[in-house]
């Protein structure tokens, strides 16, 4: 039967970006023979120590009736377990001085969840018929914000300046001078570290985009899947930032929890309302695994040890493995830049005048078992279609085994020569 979809629904369920790439990649790895080499995605690393703690975790939840019961045979309100909330605020007033209570803390299923009802709770049409949009200051942005407005033409986004850093490494900045937030913004959003290129912004280029959204009366939405305070997975020096009309979203998932789909939000009291609302609608109430797992290792400010000393240098390490094994394979057989690692799971890379697109290279590697992220898909939201730049720069991930990286590099760099 071929049955009509509303607006909405061919939206929804007429494909997405993510959607082909996360279909693609699935069924690539479903029938890939052992030698496929996984450097796309953004599964996180197998960290013993963590997993040991994750174990240690279900084991007493177990042996607790009233605690597996919690985890598992009931709801939690749609705002998430109260426990939970009351823990996340505790730990953020104690440690960085944040003023928040449990009104300003609420769960999602997942940061992306979070982000899909936080995008169209503030912006698309309004009431009064007006239309107004997300802007990302800086892209490449995080391709999973690409599909999620429910009204078209939702977000808008700004050419960075580039900067050579360093022998074939180059890092993003924002362009301020090309910043214009007018009425017709809702929000401002970035991630920190980013997604895909593990850019960090700086305190000073946080603090300036604040009191710019202050100043306008909007929103600044900050994305700490990777960041402070935890996971923590940020190779330079970070600040956690919080104001009161900053949105921060949370996740375990980099943790090494993705399986939990657990999101957190930390904001204004009557976004946080509103998302709540939204749960009920949407799901009832959030997966509840997650905050079992995590509570006591809240409560205590364990979750900021384990990731300052564990995940952090974990993470540290495998980049700096990742960018020494790049150079030894790169070389100068091409042109190539490396965006400045500072954070998250990716390298970053820029082949100039590169003469196929990024997706006939992702193309071609899959073909040889290399699966990688096509960089044109992280430049949503930027008129400059023009721009060669965007079709000229691959996602790769280094949170696999060392061989994998090394096998997987040295295919990037056969193929790129070829072409």
């Amino acid at each position: 039967m071929n049955y009509p979809f509303s607006k909405i629904g061919q939206r929804l369920g007429g494909g997405s970006g993510i959607g082909d790439l996360m279909d693609d990649l699935g069924n690539a790895l479903a029938n890939a023979g052992p030698n496929m080499k996984m450097l796309g995605g953004g599964q996180p690393a197998q960290v013993p120590e963590v997993n040991a703690i994750w174990q240690k975790r279900l084991s007493e939840i177990a042996a607790d009736d009233t605690a597996t019961r919690k985890m598992l045979t009931t709801y939690d309100p749609p705002k998430g377990n109260p426990e939970f909330i009351q823990a996340i605020a505790d730990m953020l007033r104690k440690t960085f001085g944040w003023n928040v209570g449990p009104e300003n803390v609420c769960l999602t299923s997942g940061g992306q969840t979070a982000f899909f009802y936080l995008f169209n709770l503030l912006a698309g049409t309004m009431p009064d018929g007006t239309k107004r949009k997300i802007l990302f200051p800086l892209v490449p942005e995080y391709i999973g914000y690409a599909a999620q407005g429910l009204d078209p033409d939702m977000f808008v986004a700004v050419k960075p300046t580039i900067e050579h850093t360093g022998p074939n490494e180059f890092k993003y900045y924002i362009d301020f001078d090309n910043l214009n937030i007018g009425p017709d913004i809702a929000a401002v959003t970035v991630s920190r570290p980013t997604n895909p290129t593990g850019n960090v912004l700086s305190d000073a280029e946080i603090l300036r985009l604040s009191e710019l959204t202050k100043a306008k009366g909007i929103p600044f939405i900050i994305d700490n899947a990777y960041g402070a305070p935890f996971p923590k997975i940020i190779f330079t020096e970070a600040s956690p930032h919080w104001d009161e009309h900053v949105i921060l979203t949370l996740s375990l998932s980099k943790l090494g929890l993705p399986g939990t789909r657990t999101g957190i939000v930390v904001g204004p009291a009557e976004v946080i309302t509103a998302l709540s609302s939204i749960t009920a609608i949407t799901g009832l109430s959030n997966p509840s695994i997650g905050q079992q797992i995590a509570l006591p290792l809240i409560r205590s400010g364990e979750i900021l040890k384990l990731s300052e000393n564990v995940i952090r240098p974990f993470y540290r390490e495998k980049s700096l493995f990742a960018q020494k094994v790049v150079r030894e394979i790169f070389g100068d057989r091409f042109k190539w830049h490396m965006h400045r690692s500072e954070g998250a799971l990716f390298l970053w890379f820029w082949f100039p005048d590169l003469p196929i697109t990024s997706s006939e290279l992702y193309q071609r590697l899959k073909a040889r078992e290399v699966l990688i992220i096509p960089g044109e898909h992280f430049f949503f939201g930027c008129d400059d279609t023009h721009w060669r730049h965007r079709q000229e720069c691959i996602r790769v991930s280094f949170a696999m085994q060392e061989s994998v990286i090394r096998d997987g590099l040295t295919i990037i760099a056969e193929e790129v020569e070829k072409a």
